[in-house]
């Protein structure tokens, strides 16, 4: 996951502390892109994006926090940092409930700053390397035949082959076969491991 290129998206309605976070931040050698407000970025927003969104709390028209509402609904896993004035904090607070990462107050030390934008682009690329491996389970998943998912969801609950055998009309042998495809195919020689593998993704999995 190392080859993701991550972005700090600014997200700010003042025109000299957005030009001044984006030459901290192209100083302290990242890759930046800055918003003049949320209505901009959202149309911009693409869930390819990769990195951290630094964004105001307060701004005209569509604020941080109705942004992250808006985010939510699209199942962004972008981090978001919460830039504050003294009287937001109890906004803040609410914010981190409905999923931001990490909120800091105004003024603010920069060294501060960066030290929770490398926290909040540490966790996306850890977020983003547990997605992929849901990603590449659905994948397997998919690759079953239906026979196989079939005797796959027994084997999941616990079936021994010869109940299986039995309850599908057919041979020991041949749920032995279709069990082993199964293992071949979902990358696995463990039972267990099959099972936390295909939990880890049922919600996704059923979704579709």
């Amino acid at each position: 996951m190392t080859d993701i290129q991550q972005t700090v998206y600014v997200v700010e309605d003042d025109e000299a502390v957005r030009d001044s976070l984006e030459l901290l931040l192209k100083t302290d050698g990242k890759s930046v892109k800055t918003y003049e407000n949320a209505a901009v970025f959202l149309k911009d927003y693409s869930e390819k994006m990769a990195g951290c969104i630094v964004l105001d709390i307060r701004m005209p028209g569509m604020d941080g926090m109705e942004l992250q509402k808006k985010l939510n609904e699209k199942h962004s896993i972008l981090p978001i940092i919460f830039v504050t004035g003294h009287g937001d904090v109890p906004m803040a607070v609410d914010a981190m409930k409905e999923g931001a990462v990490d909120f800091i107050q105004k003024p603010y030390r920069e060294e501060a700053l960066l030290e929770k934008i490398e926290a909040a682009l540490e966790q996306d690329l850890e977020q983003r390397k547990t997605l992929g491996e849901k990603q590449e389970i659905i994948r397997r998943v998919k690759s079953l035949t239906p026979r196989e998912h079939e005797i796959m969801d027994r084997m999941i609950e616990g079936q021994a082959n010869k109940v299986i055998a039995i309850e599908l009309e057919i041979s020991q042998r041949t749920v032995e076969i279709h069990r082993s495809r199964v293992m071949h195919k979902m990358g696995t020689h463990s039972l267990a491991h099959l099972v936390r593998m295909v939990l880890s993704v049922k919600n996704l999995i059923d979704e579709r």
